[in-house]
């Protein structure tokens, strides 16, 4: 366990997250200019497979806590886990994918450790044994550079912010098992899936909508329903035509607070800076005038289309690509141009 850096593998029940793979990637990075190599931390029961991946993406050692105590996520566990074993080898950077459980894990064992934590990062660097990290401020309209100066530096970077490494198939490396720590303090009876798709955090390309999804005359809601039920439906006609499109490309689909805040569509759907945090390759949004707090979730997408009938919104500032117009005579249009040339 002499690695500097080490490398949290975020997963549900065995299954990582791909920000996870990102992670390794970007340590690597790191271990070139600090020296040595990669610790990748897997913990979880029955989940030494995980360990076999993670060389394979590019750990030098993982540090494998596989216990019946650790089959489900409880924060209390898992940061104990963690911060035993970083009081006994002292790495010099924890780096950990910006999720639920990731940032989580970061701020307790941030406590535990007495250390700080740099959250949602985009770019990292070295000055001398220190790691300099990139992270946006101010809804995103910033780039702040920034250190933690006490050990360990603990790290969240926000997905599909950093390359994922080639999987090099049969590499392996140390396997270490360790002892989990700490007693769980709740009970996890059950899960449930709330919906299917393709999740946004791992989305290459996400098809948002916003208020305008309500804004199609050409729908005549049915009998009986008030002015309020009438404009949701509306809006939900037009998040299905959204759907289409991102059926099409294998695409995730997003909102604005706006749309979420008005009941056309559920909050995990939310992209934002009190929803989700997204850096896809494309970013088509329909319907969004972009406020800052939708700024602030998707402004690091690679490429912006925007698709608004106000010529002054302010997501064409952002975007790279703008269409003046109505999003309901564009969106279907699109999707039957994205059906001929993809084959589908």
């Amino acid at each position: 366990m002499s690695n500097k850096i080490w490398v949290y593998v975020d997963h549900f029940k065995g299954e990582a997250l791909p920000a996870s793979w990102e992670a390794i990637g970007a340590g690597k990075t790191l271990a070139e200019k600090l020296g040595g190599g990669v610790t990748a931390l897997v913990f979880g029961s029955g989940v030494e497979d995980l360990a076999k991946t993670a060389f394979e993406y590019g750990a030098d050692e993982v540090l494998l806590a596989d216990d019946p105590a650790l089959s489900d996520y409880r924060p209390e566990t898992y940061t104990s886990t963690l911060s035993k074993l970083a009081s006994e080898s002292n790495p010099d950077v924890i780096l950990l994918p910006t999720t639920t459980r990731g940032r989580e894990i970061a701020g307790m064992a941030a406590v535990d450790l007495e250390s700080g934590v740099l959250v949602d990062v985009i770019a990292l660097d070295v000055e001398g044994d220190q790691v300099v990290a990139t992270r946006p401020i101010y809804a995103g309209k910033l780039l702040q550079k920034t250190l933690c100066a006490a050990k360990p530096q603990i790290v969240t970077l926000r997905g599909r912010a950093f390359p994922k490494p080639e999987r090099q198939e049969g590499r392996t490396g140390t396997l270490t098992k360790v002892a989990a720590a700490g007693e769980p303090l709740v009970t996890v009876e059950g899960y449930q899936e709330s919906e299917g798709g393709v999740s946004l955090t791992d989305a290459s390309i996400i098809v948002s909508g916003g208020r305008g999804t309500s804004n199609n005359p050409a729908l005549t809601p049915p009998d009986g329903m008030d002015e309020k039920e009438a404009e949701i439906w509306k809006a939900q006609q037009g998040f299905k035509m959204l759907g289409e499109l991102a059926s099409v490309l294998g695409a995730a689909v997003g909102a604005s607070r706006a749309a979420v805040d008005a009941g056309y569509i559920p909050y995990a759907h939310q992209v934002g800076q009190t929803g989700k945090v997204v850096s896809p390759d494309l970013y088509i949004a329909c319907g969004i005038s972009g406020a800052i707090q939708h700024l602030a979730g998707m402004r690091t997408s690679k490429v912006i289309v925007a698709i608004n009938k106000d010529p002054e919104a302010p997501i064409f500032k952002v975007a790279r690509y703008g269409v003046v117009g109505d999003m309901h005579q564009i969106v279907p249009a699109l999707t039957e141009a994205f059906k001929k040339k993809l084959g589908k």
